[in-house]
């Protein structure tokens, strides 16, 4: 099994848990501020992928960190990690757990390329715009490219619609060059 796969299952896993609980978002904050420091801290990561430490001793040590900060599920939830030798996906169940309240909520994240800096009232009139064609709550998140010219770029997935005048001079060049022959 690819580590996805298995960090969306344990991210399954502990939305159900949330569900239970009515923490979905709070969890999510929880989760994240986990990985952040797996993921940025050089000796708690080391300390979790030893195999030098015994697991009890790695779940003892969890237990005494999270036990007044998170919820009781949560820190069960880590030291199962450590049970399966999974404590290395939680930047990754993170993630995952975090697209999951996503689709529950309705909510897509959609990554938005404009020419030029894009003011506090285009960034929520493209939000309203993208969420009443794409039926669903778009969080926008704008880049800059002065490279396209114009327009807009956006992709919701897989998905891309290239409104930028850079793709429509680039169409209108193949159709003057096709006619031209």
């Amino acid at each position: 099994m690819r580590d996805a796969t298995i960090a969306r299952n344990y991210a399954e896993a502990l939305l159900a848990l949330a569900r239970k609980a009515n923490g979905l978002e709070s969890w999510g904050v929880m989760l994240d501020a986990v990985a952040g420091a797996v993921s940025g801290k050089t000796a708690l990561t080391n300390f979790l992928a030893a195999p030098q430490v015994a697991a009890f001793e790695k779940k003892r040590i969890i237990g005494l960190a999270f036990d007044d900060k998170l919820p009781r599920m949560l820190v069960l939830f880590f030291q199962k990690l450590v049970d399966n030798r999974r404590q290395n996906l939680i930047p990754e169940i993170a993630l995952e757990y975090a697209n999951l309240v996503d689709e529950a909520a309705g909510r897509v994240h959609a990554q938005v390329t404009l020419a030029r800096e894009a003011t506090d009232a285009d960034r929520a009139a493209l939000a309203t715009q993208l969420s009443s064609r794409l039926g669903k709550t778009v969080v926008p998140h704008v880049s800059v490219n002065p490279a396209i010219l114009g327009g807009i770029i956006v992709r919701v997935g897989d998905t891309v619609m290239d409104g930028s005048v850079r793709k429509r001079l680039a169409t209108l060049r193949s159709r003057l060059m096709v006619g031209a022959r």
